[in-house]
């Protein structure tokens, strides 16, 4: 990891007359938070916490997959990606200690516009589950909390 991103701070304000809505800075970029309406105060406006996990996902996910194509020198043309977050009672959690668990799957569907063989498609897809944050999704995570009042 470079210098400079070891030291990058992202910040998230959530001010004392909103109920959901937050600003989320990093660096000069400034973006909204919110909740759905259907969520009690939510206000609908801005994506929710998920929407920005899987637009993370998402533009890693096809920067990486452009990156690896023009190395290539493959015909991509345009690429997009869908993708849908949900929680299940999936086959990994049979034998969870409480039957009510569920599991996060997030689901990719990798949609590539161009002149390319099967084979190259194949390898695009494979491609697509190499990205930073695929990884780091799919690793052990570990999260320091700490509190500073003030």
């Amino acid at each position: 990891m470079s210098e400079e991103n070891a030291q990058k701070i992202v910040h998230v304000y959530l001010p004392e007359n909103e109920k959901f809505k937050t600003t989320l800075t990093a660096g000069r970029h400034e973006l909204i938070a919110d909740e759905p309406e259907h969520v009690d105060g939510g206000k609908d406006q801005g994506p929710d916490p998920y929407d920005y996990l899987l637009m993370g996902l998402g533009s890693c996910t096809l920067m990486t997959v452009k990156m690896y194509a023009e190395r290539k020198g493959w015909p991509v043309e345009d690429m997009y990606l869908e993708m849908r977050h949900n929680k299940r009672h999936d086959e990994d959690c049979m034998n969870c200690e409480d039957p009510q668990s569920k599991i996060d799957v997030i689901e990719k569907e990798l949609i590539v516009k161009g002149d390319l063989s099967q084979e190259q498609l194949d390898k695009l897809l494979d491609i697509s589950k190499k990205c930073p944050v695929h990884r780091t999704l799919e690793s052990d995570i570990r999260i320091v909390s700490s509190l500073d009042k003030n």
